[in-house]
């Protein structure tokens, strides 16, 4: 992935603040001596650049909201999540409660961020290979396939057959937010495996809503959206370079997918996905505009200008958005979303039916036990047949840790639930306790796999596992 952890370029400056050859006027606050931004703002700023911050940030939401969910301010919580936001524009109108509108708008921006990351692995990283990229793909159908059919063994022709989607999709969201807590042990080759099946897994549950899900589905919007996105390409072929018209554009794509009744935050992916991940300049050309500005010594404010474009156009634009839109992401994005969605109210008997009723087994054994068996044997298969190869530095007991973090169902899963079973019934809420039970299993089973996997592994000095022998990655 692009690197989101660079050097602060104030953070050497902050140990010389009194330094007047750097600072004309004195330093800026975050890199001055002052107590509180010794004491809070470099502490706090230190804390933002390490890796598991947002993965740790998003756990105290989700807990936060499960505690608010069945406490005594369940109603004033509810309450909130139910508040209609209503946008019109002409004759276009908009409406939601504010958990449907985190969920359709502002979780785009979440998805967009992964699209560029995978684009970026796809030309410059770990995907290049064709055979590296092809085993998380057919991973991502054995992890689609085996929970579905798992869950319909025990609902076949029963009142819950219609929840087969439910245990299909992996929530991106939280199955980072996982391998964040983990922290550096977690190879990057091992985390792209993952991103890209869970992408993957998410376009494919997005496909079976579409189809079998959604009774609505408005062929003029759908063919608007991709009209939108075919103008995107055909702007970046003939190298129109404006952000703004690129960003106003992707307002139009999401707006037509979320009116064409496809969930909304596939307009995020597809976008990322046809980002340019290559600059358009060579980064030499690039630094001899730089040495030829220092040279002459003098910048006037149009100068400046013309060098900060051609520096920044030497990095590419899905980089640049990536790095700057990441921290948005981890610490904004991902923690409104689980506050939005990890309140279930589990009181009032609900817990109890639950636990008898063949949808909460079947949602919940297809998200641990269908999750681990669809993606380690697809993956395997995979290997095998010599369709691809597993990821450098990446062993078989670490792929059964992965597939279990896949089995983290909860937003698209919530989604579908909501779609399969009449709002508020009792199948319903059987299914949310499903979802909640066999994600917080998958989570804890996951990240235990992984742990012990990798052990006695130094994943950031590039140690090859014992397990991972040359023919498994042949």
């Amino acid at each position: 992935m692009a690197n989101n952890n660079q050097q602060d370029p104030l953070e050497h400056l902050a140990e010389r603040p009194d330094d007047h050859r750097i600072w004309r006027s004195g330093p800026v606050w975050m890199a001055s001596d002052r107590r509180l931004a010794r004491t809070v703002g470099r502490p706090i700023a230190g804390f933002l650049k390490v890796e598991a911050a947002g993965g740790i940030i998003l756990l105290i939401a989700a807990v936060l909201a499960l505690l608010l969910a069945n406490s005594p301010l369940s109603d004033a919580y509810q309450g909130l999540l139910g508040t209609t936001v209503d946008i019109t524009v002409g004759g276009l109108h908009l409406e939601g409660d504010i958990a449907y509108w985190v969920n359709d708008a502002l979780m785009v921006l979440f998805f967009f961020v992964v699209g560029l990351e995978i684009k970026y692995e796809i030309v410059s990283g770990e995907l290049r290979d064709p055979r590296r990229a092809a085993v998380p793909i057919v991973a991502a159908f054995g992890g689609m396939i085996v929970p579905a059919a798992l869950y319909a063994l025990f609902n076949a022709g029963g009142d819950g057959s219609s929840g087969w989607g439910i245990p299909m999709a992996t929530d991106i969201a939280f199955a980072v937010g996982v391998l964040g807590l983990l922290g550096r042990r977690i190879p990057s080759p091992a985390r792209v495996f993952l991103l890209t099946l869970a992408i993957v897994d998410d376009i494919g549950a997005i496909t079976v809503i579409a189809v079998f899900y959604t009774s609505d589905l408005s062929l003029w919007w759908l063919g608007a959206a991709a009209a939108g996105v075919l103008a995107m390409v055909a702007l970046r072929s003939v190298r129109v370079w404006s952000m703004s018209l690129y960003a106003l554009i992707g307002i139009f794509v999401w707006l037509a997918t979320y009116e064409s009744g496809v969930h909304a935050t596939i307009a995020g992916v597809v976008i990322g996905l046809i980002t340019p991940a290559r600059p358009l300049l060579e980064r030499g050309v690039a630094q001899d505009y730089a040495r030829e500005a220092i040279k002459d010594g003098v910048i006037d404010a149009d100068e400046l200008h013309r060098y900060r474009f051609l520096l920044g156009e030497s990095v590419s634009v899905a980089e640049r958005l990536e790095r700057q839109l990441h921290p948005w992401t981890s610490y904004v994005v991902l923690p409104i979303f689980a506050f939005c969605n990890a309140g279930i109210d589990l009181r009032g008997g609900v817990l109890g039916d639950a636990l008898t009723s063949p949808v909460t087994a079947g949602v919940a054994l297809g998200l641990v036990v269908g999750k681990i068996v669809g993606v380690s044997a697809a993956s395997w298969l995979a290997v095998v047949t010599g369709v691809g190869r597993l990821p450098d530095r990446t062993s078989w007991s670490m792929v059964v840790g992965l597939a279990s973090v896949a089995g983290i169902g909860f937003t698209v899963s919530l989604f579908i639930a909501g779609l399969s079973f009449e709002p508020g019934s009792v199948m319903e809420s059987a299914a949310k306790v499903g979802i909640l039970g066999g994600s917080l299993v998958a989570a804890v089973l996951g990240a235990a796999v992984l742990i012990l996997s990798t052990r006695d592994v130094d994943a950031g000095a590039g140690a090859e596992p014992a397990e991972v022998t040359d023919a498994a990655r042949s």
